[in-house]
């Protein structure tokens, strides 16, 4: 079973869009297996977005992202990744295909409503920028009758 990082972001939170985003995942047959309401500081908008320091969207990316609350979840199923950013859509909404996110949630390729990791190497980073390991449940997980 793989695992990706997804956020939540601050648009689409702030819309009251996340039970609607976090169903659709559940309805995909996904498990949550980590999850965190938190709002994002610069110290770790850097670390996530250390990749693009230095470019000219930097900035904007930072204080948009760092404007609300948002909810970040680890997602655990089969092909998780791919599978994940397929139900995203494209980053811009204009783009993105029927029945996506982001063709329903997002306002605007920079306001995009979720974020998630592109492969394994960044879903592990990613992952533990925003979980400890206990914080990340394993195995199976059932409520008793």
């Amino acid at each position: 079973m793989e695992k990706t990082l997804v956020l939540i972001k601050p648009d689409a939170f702030s819309k009251h869009y996340s039970g609607d985003i976090i169903k659709r995942y559940e309805q995909e047959g996904f498990r949550i297996v980590a999850m965190k309401l938190l709002k994002m500081d610069e110290r770790l908008a850097s670390i996530h977005y250390e990749e693009h320091i230095g470019r000219p969207y930097y900035n904007d990316l930072v204080s948009f992202m760092t404007s609300a609350p948002l909810i970040a979840l680890v997602l655990e199923g089969e092909d998780a990744i791919a599978r994940v950013r397929k139900l995203h859509g494209k980053t811009n909404p204009a783009e993105a295909e029927e029945g996506t996110i982001r063709k329903q949630f997002a306002a605007s390729g920079s306001r995009n409503a979720v974020h998630a990791s592109d492969s394994v190497a960044n879903a592990i980073r990613e992952i533990h920028i925003f979980f400890n390991e206990t914080e990340i449940l394993d195995g199976q997980y059932h409520v008793k009758e």
